[in-house]
């Protein structure tokens, strides 16, 4: 979030802060929609760790920046009190033409998200795991809940940015694709109909990510500190880790159900981990946090072998002080001021 270093309040300053970044960073910093927003972008990295590195780098050089032409910047799924249609749009065809297509569907998409990509050596596999993150999406959304505020308010959701992103099309729990023939096929079908340019205006919680050679995981909320966006970073990688080892030893994907993912992802937008979500394997209601903290306990010899044991044990942190929504919830009930609050997400937004 590009702030008003005064007021707090969303500010358009964009252009004006890649006009003053320093040299050396194409393409790692970006505009999105609106122009009070600002994008960063790590290079591929070979581990965890490197990425946390760049990203903290990243964070520091753009504040930094920000701050020589009074203004801050803020990490959070929404900013609490913004309001959309204060907000001006920046001057790029892929966005214009986002305005064109869906008007207010997409004006009103102040919403900060948080996409990680693992890079991946062969397509069937990327389909597989793709496949095999879809029962995951409602767990790691709960985990990652920053977004309690909209429009000066709290909604008693633990996420408000999933709703607002419900209402674009072809977003979501993504469909059980199966082969990459099938993804293949499908996604040329959607071309051919004039659905979508390419494969990248399917904007599902997973994707296989061609271009790139990943599979890329846009089911979090912008995480306010970064360590935690460096811990989500290690989970997705172990979990693809261990997908990808099922595919090697030949293990048949799993095609959990569409509607049980999507009434699960909607219990963690409502509730994060602090209710109880379905557990597939067992059929039956567990409680979030329990979930959390046995994922974690699963996958750590995965951690070990891709050395980001460190990273992953940070979420185990997270699980139990509270989510980035809980920890904005507890704020203000004790201080009842949304600049203050603001005020909070920038400070603590600190690499």
């Amino acid at each position: 979030m590009i702030c008003d270093a005064e007021t707090l309040e969303l500010s358009p300053g964009i252009e004006r802060i890649l006009d003053a970044l320093p040299d050396g960073l194409p393409g790692q910093v970006k505009p999105e929609l609106h122009q009070s927003f600002l994008e960063v972008a790590t290079k591929p990295c070979k581990d965890v760790a490197e990425a946390g590195t760049q990203l903290r780098e990243l964070r520091r050089t753009v504040r930094e920046t920000a701050g020589g032409l009074d203004l801050a910047i803020g990490a959070a799924a929404t900013h609490p009190s913004a309001l959309y249609e204060e907000q001006a749009i920046v001057d790029r065809p892929r966005y214009t033409e986002l305005i064109d297509e869906l008007r207010w569907i997409a004006r009103r998409e102040l919403i900060f998200g948080a996409h990680i990509h693992i890079g991946m050596d062969h397509p069937e596999k990327a389909i597989y795991v793709a496949d095999g993150l879809r029962g995951y999406v409602p767990l790691l959304l709960g985990m990652s809940t920053n977004s309690p505020f909209w429009r000066g308010r709290a909604t008693g959701m633990m996420s408000s940015r999933t709703p607002v992103f419900r209402a674009f099309p072809r977003v979501g729990v993504p469909p059980y694709y199966g082969s990459w023939e099938i993804y293949s096929h499908r996604v040329e079908m959607m071309m051919r109909g004039g659905a979508i340019d390419d494969y990248t205006f399917l904007w599902w919680d997973v994707r296989p990510h061609p271009n790139l050679g990943t599979v890329e995981l846009r089911v979090f909320d912008q995480q306010t500190r970064v360590d935690y966006t460096i811990g989500f970073a290690a989970l997705a990688q172990c979990l693809a880790h261990r997908l990808a080892g099922r595919y090697d030893d030949g293990v048949p994907s799993v095609e959990h159900p569409w509607e049980l993912i999507d009434d699960n992802k909607v219990r963690a937008a409502v509730v994060g981990i602090e209710g109880k979500l379905i557990d597939f394997d067992r059929g039956i209601e567990v409680e979030a946090f329990e979930i959390a903290l046995a994922l974690i306990d699963d996958l750590r010899e995965h951690a070990q072998e891709l050395g980001c044991e460190a990273e992953l044990a940070c979420l185990a942190e997270l699980i139990e002080q509270g989510t980035g929504a809980r920890r904005q919830l507890d704020w203000y009930s004790a201080h009842g001021d949304m600049p203050g609050l603001m005020r909070e997400i920038i400070d603590a937004s600190e690499p």
